[in-house]
Order: structure tokens, then sequence, then C-alpha cells
């Protein structure tokens, strides 16, 4: 996981509870002591769950959404004292950004919002393979064959606050996997390439729809010798620059699974996200966020049956909330985002237990002035919307 430009405080090492001990609790003691912690609490306290969030720990949640979306609802609150986010650490680090922007703190007489991660290693392997000093290197590098004031920096909002930041010093931009087609449309008014990391398949799905051609779409791999593994006159000729990027959960989907579920049942329709690999996306009846997944299944009318390509986790909530329609799983081999897992309940009472007793365990900080340019990137974003 990466860690770069965070704080990991904890307050009074000495009177934190240990961990240890919540692993031996069962399920119905930690949801009786986490009810209650949560009523104790009252409305200092914000639970965010995100959307790929195992279901005994999104029960427990006050607010449910995708990361941008929620860290935005938590910073809107006017008595949230602290947020504990239920997802990953870039998450944690968008809430701590957007929560403690000055506006925020000076509504708040420079109170700051602790942000909490009930799990240090529940990290984001996409975000972990596009680390700032080789972000940097790849940009040097670029800068030698082509005009890099022509080049528009594009982070997904999955990727570290040292990426956003990075954005924000070179006139670069966050995008959403719901907005990534009009970032990028705002990033080309302003320069004549755009850089987008880390995911290379929602940069190239969103660019494929803007008329870009794949082979103008050259990827940057961070582990090759020179130029990212491309040639001079591939980086010349490129509008997009992609990352060697992906999420782990939707670069399981394969041609194959959707080619399965056609043949058995016709009227099976393939909906997918756009971390899906181009094969698949193209394969897809429909291609969009996790937002756009949710809202297309709650929308369709009873009978409809589907074959859905995101988190598994997602997909038998779906499931579950919608058995008037037939909802499936695209893929035969399970795919759940495994470092999501690793928040559960022992953690989450572990971290209100110490909460109430006065010990802030993993709080999540980003230091001031990776947070000043993370915002400006982010702002940035916002100004399309």
């Amino acid at each position: 996981m990466s860690t770069d430009n965070l704080v990991n405080l904890v307050a009074d090492p000495a009177s934190v509870h240990e961990l240890a001990t919540y692993k031996s609790l069962g399920e119905d003691e930690l949801n009786q002591r986490i009810s209650a912690l949560r009523e104790e609490l009252g409305d200092s306290l914000l639970i965010l769950g995100h959307h790929y969030q195992q279901d005994d720990v999104i029960r427990h949640a006050d607010l449910r959404g995708d990361s941008y979306q929620l860290s935005q609802m938590a910073a809107d609150s006017k008595t949230c004292k602290t947020i504990i986010f239920c997802g990953v650490h870039f998450m944690a680090e968008t809430a701590d950004i957007l929560a403690n922007r000055p506006e925020k703190l000076k509504q708040r007489d420079q109170q700051r919002v602790d942000v909490i991660l009930p799990d240090m290693a529940a990290g984001c392997s996409m975000a972990d393979m596009a680390a700032i000093n080789q972000v940097e290197n790849a940009w040097n590098d670029m800068s030698e064959i082509i005009d890099t004031e022509q080049v528009i920096p594009v982070t997904y909002i999955n990727s570290a606050a040292s990426l956003k930041a990075f954005c924000g010093k070179h006139g670069g931009i966050v995008c959403t996997s719901s907005n990534a087609k009009a970032v990028i449309q705002w990033a080309f008014e302003r320069g004549q390439r755009v850089f987008f990391f880390p995911d290379q398949h929602l940069g190239r799905n969103t660019s494929l729809t803007m008329d870009i051609e794949e082979d103008e779409m050259p990827v940057w791999d961070p582990y090759a010798i020179d130029l990212g593994g491309n040639t001079e006159l591939a980086i010349k000729n490129s509008r997009v620059i992609l990352w060697k990027g992906h999420c782990s959960v939707h670069q399981m989907f394969r041609p194959e699974h959707v080619e399965a579920f056609r043949s058995r049942d016709p009227e099976t329709k393939i909906l997918v996200h756009p971390e899906c690999p181009r094969d698949v996306n193209d394969l897809a009846d429909v291609s969009g966020s996790t937002g756009k997944i949710i809202s297309t299944v709650k929308s369709s009318p009873p009978g409809t049956k589907w074959a859905i390509g995101t988190e598994l986790h997602l997909v038998n909530r779906l499931k579950a909330e919608h058995p008037e329609q037939e909802i499936n799983f695209l893929s035969p081999v399970v795919c759940m985002c495994a470092t999501m897992y690793r928040i559960d309940l022992p953690h989450l009472c572990w971290v209100l237990e110490n909460l109430r007793d006065g010990a802030v365990v993993n709080r999540i900080q980003v230091d001031d002035e990776t947070s000043r340019w993370s915002l400006i990137a982010l702002e940035r974003m916002l100004s399309i919307n």
C-alpha cells in the first residue's frame, strides 16, 4: 500500500485497545457493540461504506456510495468530527483533503475532522501501480521527446494524493469513471496530449468514444527501460498516453464470459464497468460507472436479465435488492476487492472503541502541501461537472 504524503497518527498510544482482542469476538457481539457505539457517538461520527464493501460492514454505514461521492457528502456535514471510511487508503486521503480544505476549516474554527481507515493494509492495487516517483520520471523522460507544456495530466480518482497533487502542479485534473469523457475533453481544450493514469482501460475505453484511435494511445510501462517501452515516434504521434495500470477485479473479466452468457440466453444483457479491458467493454450492452450500473438496474423492468461485470459484493447486493430481475455475476471466477475485504467487523469495532476512549487509531492525514495541490486538481474537475 502506498503511503506517500500520509501521516498515520495515534492519539495517546498507551490507551490504545489491542486489535487481537476483537478478532476473538463473535459476530453478534461485534454488531451489538458497534451499534451501541454509533448511538453513543451520535452525529459527531460518520461511517462511510463504499459500494464494494462486504455486507456485514456496510450495514453499519451512515452513507453508502462511491469514493468521491462519499467524501463530498461527509465533507458537507455540519456536525461530523470523525469520519471512519470503510474503503481503501486513497478514499480516506480524498476524504481528508475535502473535509479539511481551507473553507471547511474556517467554518469549524480550524478544527480538523479526523479521518480513520480501520485497516491500514486496505490499499488499492490499481493506485499502487503508479508511484509518484514513477510518474515524475515518466514526465521527465517524455519531456525529452515532446513539449510537456502541451501535455495535460489526468489522474483517475483511484490514485494516491501525491498523484492528484502532481496534476494540480502541472495544469492537470482528476476524473471519475462517470466524468472521464468530460475531463478528457477539458484537457484537450488546454493541450495537445493527455497523460492518463493509473488505469489504462478507463482511459482507453473513454478515448475510443472520442474518435481517438488505439494506435494514438501508447501505453507507458514504468518498468520498461526506455520511454515506457515505446518508440520516440509512438510518443510523438500520441494523443493520449496511457499508464500501464489496471483494477485487479475488472481485469479478470474476459470476452468468453460474455459469449458464454449470450450463448446460454440471448436475452441476457451485459452490464460492465469501463475499468474492464476493451475486448469486454466493446461487447457489453451497457458500460458505465458504479453509479450507472446501480441506476441501470434500478430503472429496469421486472424480468430483465443481467450479467454484470464489476465487484462481487456489489453484484450480490443488487441481486438481493432486485429479486424481480435475474442478476448474475459475469465471471465464473470470484472477483472481489480483496483489499477492501480487509475492513471487517473486528477492525471497525476496534477503531470505534478506541475513539470513544480518546485514542484515534489509523488516522489518515495528508500533508498540507499535497492537500493544497490535490485540491486544485479536484476543483478543476468540479468546475466542469
